[in-house]
């Protein structure tokens, strides 16, 4: 057993300035889980009575509305924590996170979560800046998503996804999956591509992926507004 797995949290940047000790502490309190493409991490509206620490692999987090439809967030890529929201305002889950490949996961007690926000400044300050931010790039994305035309908000999806895996982009699940982060149907989002494939910008990959060939001409798409 690695002695020093507890290191692998100082990448999740919720606990990047903790001290080794409470890493380590951290580490031991915490129960590790694993989990393969297309299982479920957490299920919208179940209790959060634990904070999700992702060491690897990345989720989707989606939810249902009232009427039934399903409503995509975007793709969590590890290390990172997930849902701390949840665990601060008790109210459940706040959506469905399924592992979009084989992710690491270590389950941290709500109770020592709170505890260390309580016991240290840097955390709980940290925590507030990143929900804060959160809340920015949410109001950002419905701007967007209001404002834009399905072109113009795939392109910006594409140059998000791609900063984080390179070239070669996955998507949530399928077209309907992305048609659902970006508001529209599926067949819009299917005319979208097949527009931005046709002018050369990008390509479908053998496994599936979406190849971006272009990021320049691709960022110019992402602003146009008709």
């Amino acid at each position: 057993m690695d002695g020093h797995g507890w290191r692998r949290l100082r990448d999740v940047p919720l606990f990047a300035r903790l001290p080794d000790a409470d890493l380590v502490a951290l580490w031991n309190v915490s129960v590790p889980r694993r989990y393969a493409a297309g299982e479920v991490l957490r299920m919208q509206g179940e209790p959060a009575d634990h904070l999700l620490v992702l060491l690897s692999g990345s989720t989707a987090a989606s939810a249902a509305t009232a009427g039934g439809r399903v409503v995509r967030f975007g793709t969590w890529r590890g290390p990172c924590a997930l849902d701390k929201v949840a665990l601060l305002d008790r109210a459940g889950h706040t959506a469905t996170f399924t592992a979009v490949g084989a992710c690491s996961v270590r389950a941290v007690p709500r109770a020592r979560f709170m505890t260390l926000l309580d016991d240290s400044a840097a955390v709980r300050a940290h925590v507030l800046r990143l929900l804060a931010a959160q809340a920015r790039a949410q109001q950002d994305r419905l701007t967007v998503t209001m404002t834009l035309p399905c072109e113009a908000r795939l392109a910006a999806w594409l140059l998000e996804a791609a900063a984080d895996s390179g070239p070669l982009v996955s998507l949530p699940g399928s077209q309907q999956g992305l048609a659902d982060l970006l508001g529209v149907t599926r067949v819009t989002v299917n005319r979208a591509l097949s527009r931005l494939r046709g002018d050369g910008l990008v390509r479908p990959a053998p496994d599936g992926r979406i190849e971006l060939l272009a990021p320049e001409l691709l960022a110019q798409r992402a602003t146009r507004h008709s």
